[in-house]
């Protein structure tokens, strides 16, 4: 077992104060939260049985709003479908890797099909908040699951790139145009490769995110100060690129070119079936 306490420091890197949380507060499940990394090496092994259904039922298990659960994942693991899933997201290896890719969607379909079977008006699935609300869903169901992997010695990691060709990622995982359904983000699922491990990655401290009783943010550079020091040490430890998390996350979104393919995102709703009114 990991001590928790180094768990929660190296969460918030090197120059900055974990949380003081009192030893009787801590349990296995802190533990396995704490412990969270991005894992995008993959031993080749098949997952064992039943692991999906157990993912699936933890996905499940989250909150759902107004229990529409209009939410759905698509459980990929043939590796020639994996392979051209890698592709459309940037060739990213891992994902051609891993025994098992989740697509997680936003899914309007069943309740659109539902409607049309009962003659029922639907105008309600038109509205940006719907969207939202799917996607909300998704996000919540799809973190169970990476706490429910990780809990049984599972690696995840999520691909955010699924974005970056919405219409070519619905085709190849057989969405219709006009269906309603979306391809929100992938997971990746598989034990670790030892020999090519992952570390804790800081966040920022808690007092760039907690804030009591009323938003008051604290002059914007002194706020990030520590925590680009602590990015900077980390990139070096790993051996990338020493820089700064300020830095990265301002190139990131400089442009519409640094969306990668995003910046599209109302067009490829609007062909998928998302009026958002």
């Amino acid at each position: 077992m990991s001590n928790p306490f180094d768990l929660l420091q190296a969460r918030y890197g090197t120059g900055q104060d974990a949380p003081a949380i009192a030893a009787g507060a801590l349990n296995p499940v802190l533990e396995t939260l704490f412990a969270h990394r991005s894992v995008r090496a993959f031993l080749p092994e098949a997952l064992p049985p039943a692991t999906l259904d157990l993912l699936v039922a933890a996905a499940q298990s989250a909150p759902s709003s107004s229990n529409l659960q209009v939410w759905s994942a698509v459980a990929v693991q043939d590796d020639a479908r994996k392979g051209r899933l890698a592709e459309l997201v940037g060739g990213q290896k891992q994902v051609r890797e891993a025994p098992l890719f989740l697509a997680w969607l936003v899914d309007l379909s069943r309740l659109k099909r539902l409607a049309a079977q009962r003659g029922r008006q639907l105008d309600g699935a038109d509205y940006l908040d719907t969207f939202l609300m799917g996607v909300i869903d998704a996000a919540l169901a799809a973190q169970n699951a990476v706490n429910a992997a990780e809990s049984l010695g599972l690696g995840t990691v999520y691909i955010g790139a699924l974005r970056n060709q919405p219409e070519a990622v619905a085709a190849e995982l057989g969405i219709a145009a006009g269906d309603g359904v979306y391809p929100v983000f992938g997971l990746c699922v598989g034990r670790p490769d030892p020999a090519r491990p992952s570390s804790i990655k800081p966040r920022l401290p808690q007092s760039s995110v907690l804030y009591r009783e009323q938003y008051a943010p604290a002059p914007v550079e002194q706020e990030v100060a520590s925590y680009d020091a602590a990015m900077h040490a980390f990139y070096a430890s790993q051996g990338l690129p020493p820089t700064s998390w300020s830095e990265h996350s301002l190139a990131r979104l400089r442009s519409a070119a640094d969306l990668k393919g995003r910046d599209r995102l109302q067009e490829a709703l609007a062909g998928l079936g998302f009026a958002l009114r």
